[in-house]
């Protein structure tokens, strides 16, 4: 939906009364009233002196007394009836009256909540003064503005922001009157000249304002950090997606691209940082100071970034580029792998993509208080500590993975999002799919030893989990409103849009992609695009062999993915395609007819002994096809690495073909591939698509694995089983299921020593099979971890744990009183690094006791003790345990109001709270409860994408038990 479908994309000028009849019908005009500097009025009629006759012949009692009560009453009741009348018919509506202006009172001249494409702005002058000490920020702001044609408005963007002064000048310098009118439903303000702007010139809007600190994590907001007893402050800027309007009126969509001039006012125990370097600082009065920054390259309103604070930094330079790892600086020892990391890959970036990274400087920040994992704000990038802070002792591997991991997706951004900006937010996975996909494929090449693909082919996998649920939705969207804009930043957008990439480099071939890639950046740097413009360019690379649109746009136009269903006889091959989705009842309701998808299918069979080199490609653009092999094979197996989204069902010959194939060979399939097989066969079996004891048939090869992804999917498969059947109080059945994969792997998980030894898959395995051994009271692993605890609190924290293994330590260490409260004041104290801290706070949210647990999520909302950003998770973790499971959901039914106020409706905070809330909830009345919550706030949360996944999981659940318990009881 490059053009949304429904896609007038409210981008057509209205004048002051050009409104077309369709957009009349606004939900109120009161809405769409201005509040205009002019003199308003909307007092009551002054009415008091009109009831002053008293009617004759009512009141007949000839006593004197009882005529001056009935006159009295009259003239009451008289009154009352008159000031009813009199009163405005909207004093008895539900929604009341709005307040307005005089006779002369002007409507706000548009009614989009896009902006008109009549105006652009060419360039902003931001001058921005944070006081910490108050909580209050003023700023002025100049914009220069080039009319696009004529117009009798201009109107841009403006939130909660108290403007006190508004002046607008020709090119000559000529003031223009101007009447300036609000509409606080779509954060807009207009400017109304009184004369029309002429086409192609250009006009100096200037303005100035003032406004509080966020105390959320949008906007410009105040952080609050300890060091040691102390606390200290710093104010930082999150403006994606569309914040930057909370701290100076702008032009805050993504095609209106300009450059900015910004100086910062601040004290001088402070500094200050923005996207481009300083050029020059003055001294004010009252010990101000203010940092003047170069002008910027054109970029989109919500790149623009700035921060404030005592800060301290490391620097290297490469390529004429000075890049620099800022943070607080007691920890500043903590940011030296984060430099190295990412001046190899601007390196990498750079040759890559053949185009040099455009600004001097790159400035990457540690904030203390952060919600997302980090903004990739063009060269100031801005990080929650643990994904930037690295420490050689106390960072596990995996933590040193997501460090690297989430500077590789940051510096993708520089040029996927920042150089190239998508035109409209319904194309986000343009940004956020391409970074996510260069992630991966940077660190594949410049970071080997960490094998990212396995963690690559693992939120792939739970991308699809998403994607299967009828509550899904396109990768092009149209969406409008800030909660519908929020909820685009969701695994689709990022993983499925980078699977997709994936699939289709794997289709053209790497070097296609590549010059492909090459060539949509040079066709559209510094501007705006629509997913058509990158299928454009590898049309262009292919001299038209392949429609790549024609067949790209079957994954970003519809949501979902598909199944394809595999029947082989003899040397035949039937191929079926069909819309996966969990839920057949839904389907019947919601598709009237099944989508084509363009499948470009990978597959090997038994005919070829090294399969990594003698895989098939084949289009599959219809519903149903077929094809020969050369010879009869053995076995055959669909989505080679899995490097296609989508799954593949195979008839119970073939199924059984690749079960013994696993049992006598496993190696001649990758690991990837085996990790597939175990995902696709338990999520079909859930269905009811496969028997589920074939399920468990297919792992019956595990004691035989020595893989990483494939033991980590088996894993997670029963880890799925193992809590729906705790949290409906079947620990019997539970039990039984543990006991089988712990005869499966038990040898295995008896060969793990407890150290950070071997390459990361061999890491990697160690702490998935430690943590699921553990988590089930295996007697060795909990005796082990137990000991490890006593030794490292009886040195008083400051013993060597081996990283790889501390959260499982700590968890064990947090089922005792003693322990628990010890953790907690080694979280307090000032040894922890980041890395240990996140360790500490997940154990703690482990516990059985609730209350414990919920004194957690309470003091996490508060975010004095525990920061407010760690919530999400804390909510997650203790969801997961017995004792906490119905007390999260509950806890998020209390807090409802405060967790969106702080986090927005539609962030991906909040949908990770809702959906893993009730994750693992698998009843009815559980299903009623949470429906009826979300159906009675006044927010419409209901209409929340997260809420109906949640809503859809929870009967998924239901489904799941009534058709598996049955049979998992008879032989398991």
């Amino acid at each position: 939906e490059y053009e949304p479908r429904s896609s007038r994309l409210l981008v057509r000028g209205l004048g002051e009364h050009e409104m077309e009849e369709d957009e009349e019908d606004y939900e109120s005009s009161a809405k769409l009233l201005g509040m205009s500097f002019m003199n308003r009025s909307s007092g009551l009629r002054n009415s008091s002196n009109v009831y002053n006759q008293t009617p004759d012949g009512l009141c007949s009692v000839s006593s004197k007394r009882t005529m001056i009560f009935c006159a009295v009453l009259i003239v009451i009741i008289v009154s009352v009836m008159m000031v009813v009348y009199l009163l405005p018919k909207c004093t008895f509506t539900k929604e009341g009256c709005h307040k307005q202006n005089s006779t002369d009172e002007k409507v706000f001249p548009w009614a989009q909540r896009r902006l008109p494409n009549s105006i652009k702005p060419l360039h902003y002058n931001l001058v921005l003064h944070p006081d910490l000490t108050t909580g209050i920020f003023t700023g002025s702001v100049q914009i220069m503005l080039k009319v696009i044609q004529e117009s009798k408005r201009i109107v841009l963007h403006s939130l909660g922001l108290n403007i006190t002064n508004v002046t607008l000048t020709s090119a000559a310098k000529t003031k223009i009157k101007v009447d300036f009118l609000e509409n606080t439903s779509f954060a807009q303000i207009a400017l109304v000249p009184s004369e029309p702007l002429s086409q192609t010139q250009t006009y100096n809007l200037s303005m100035e304002y003032s406004s509080n600190l966020s105390d959320t994590y949008y906007g410009l907001y105040k952080i609050a950090y300890k060091v040691g007893a102390q606390e200290r402050w710093l104010v930082a800027t999150q403006f994606e997606p569309v914040a930057a309007r909370t701290v100076f009126p702008c032009f805050d969509e993504p095609a209106f691209k300009s450059t900015f001039n910004i100086k910062i006012r601040r004290s001088e125990k402070h500094i200050a940082l923005s996207n481009m370097p300083k050029t020059e600082t003055i001294t004010l009065e009252n010990d101000l100071f203010e940092d003047a920054f170069l002008s910027s390259v054109s970029m989109s309103t919500y790149l623009v970034a700035f921060i404030v604070g005592d800060l301290r930094n490391i620097t290297k330079e490469t390529n004429g580029t000075l890049v620099s790892v800022y943070a607080v600086p007691e920890k500043l020892d903590q940011v030296h792998y984060a430099l190295e990391t990412s001046v190899t890959l601007l390196e990498f970036y750079k040759d890559y993509f053949e185009i040099g990274y455009p600004l001097n400087k790159l400035d990457l920040v540690a904030i203390p208080d952060f919600q997302a994992g980090a903004m990739e704000n063009w060269g100031l990038i801005t990080f929650r500590e643990t994904a930037l802070l690295y420490d050689n002792k106390t960072s596990s591997i995996l933590d040193k993975l997501y460090v690297t991991a989430v500077i590789a997706h940051e510096l993708a951004h520089q040029w996927f999002g920042n150089l190239v900006t998508m035109e409209w937010w319904n194309d986000l996975w343009l940004n956020e799919g391409f970074a996510t996909y260069m992630e991966y494929f940077s660190l594949k090449t410049k970071f080997p030893e960490l094998q990212s693909d396995d963690n690559f082919q693992t939120i792939r996998l739970k991308a699809m989990t998403k994607d299967s649920l009828n509550a899904s939705h396109p990768l092009s969207l149209a969406v409008e409103t800030p909660v519908q804009i929020d909820e685009m930043f969701d695994s689709l957008s990022y993983v499925k849009g980078a699977s997709i990439l994936l699939m289709l480099n794997n289709f053209l071939a790497e070097d296609i992609f590549h010059i492909a890639i090459v060539t949509y950046l040079q066709s559209h740097k510094y501007g705006t695009t629509k997913s058509d413009d990158l299928w454009e360019s590898m049309n262009k690379v292919t001299n038209g062999t392949r429609n790549v649109t024609e067949l790209m746009r079957t994954w970003t136009l519809q949501k979902g993915f598909p199944l394809v269903t595999v029947e082989r006889k003899g040397k035949n091959i039937s191929l079926h395609q069909e819309y996966f989705l969990q839920s057949d009842d839904m389907k019947k309701q919601n598709i009237g007819h099944s989508p084509i998808w363009s499948i470009p299918l990978e597959y090997y069979n038994s005919s070829c002994l090294k399969t990594s080199l003698c895989s098939n490609m084949f289009l599959l653009n219809k519903a149903s096809d077929t094809f020969e092999t050369h010879d009869e094979v053995e076995w055959v197996k669909f989505n080679v690495d899995m490097n296609g989204y989508y799954m593949v069902n195979y008839g119970d010959n073939d199924w059984d073909a690749l079960i013994k194939l696993l049992q006598t060979n496993h190696s001649v399939l990758s690991d990837r591939d085996r990790s597939s097989l175990i995902n696709n066969i338990f999520v079909l079996a859930g269905l009811g698509k496969v028997h589920l004891k074939k399920a468990f048939h297919l792992i019956d090869y595990l004691p035989t694995e020595t893989s990483t992804a494939p033991i980590v999917e088996a894993l997670s498969q029963l880890d799925l089983i193992y809590g729906l059947l705790e949290k409906r109080g079947m620990q019997q059945l539970a039990g039984r299921v543990t006991r089988h994969i712990f005869r499966l792997l038990n040898n295995t998980i008896d060969n793990q020593t407890w150290t950070d030894e071997g390459t990361l898959s061999d890491r990697i395995r160690r702490s998935a099979l430690l943590g699921f051994a553990c988590s089930h009271d295996f007697e060795s692993c909990t005796a082990n971890a137990s000991k490890l605890f006593e030794l490292w609190k009886n040195s008083n924290g400051t013993g060597d744990l081996p990283a790889d293994v501390m959260k499982i330590v700590f968890t064990a260490g947090a089922k005792t009183t003693d322990g628990w409260e010890f953790l907690l004041r080694m979280y307090y104290s000032s040894l922890p690094t980041e890395a240990e801290k996140s360790k500490i706070i997940e154990a703690l949210s482990s516990t059985e006791n609730s209350n414990k647990l919920l004194w957690l999520m309470q003091t996490a909302l508060q975010g004095d003790d525990i920061r407010t950003q760690d919530l999400p998770q804390v909510i997650a973790t203790v969801s997961k345990t017995l004792a906490g499971n119905l007390l999260a959901w509950n806890f998020v039914k209390e807090n409802w109001g405060s967790l969106i106020q702080k986090f927005r409706a539609g962030s991906f905070s909040i949908q990770h709270i809702v959906t893993s809330s009730v994750s693992q909830f698998s009843s009815h009345a559980h299903l009623l409860e949470v429906q009826k919550f979300f159906e009675a706030t006044e927010e419409k949360s209901y209409e929340l994408h997260c809420v109906r996944e949640a809503l859809e999981t929870i009967w998924l659940n239901i489904h799941w038990m009534e058709k598996n318990v049955k049979d998992l009881d008879l032989w398991v």
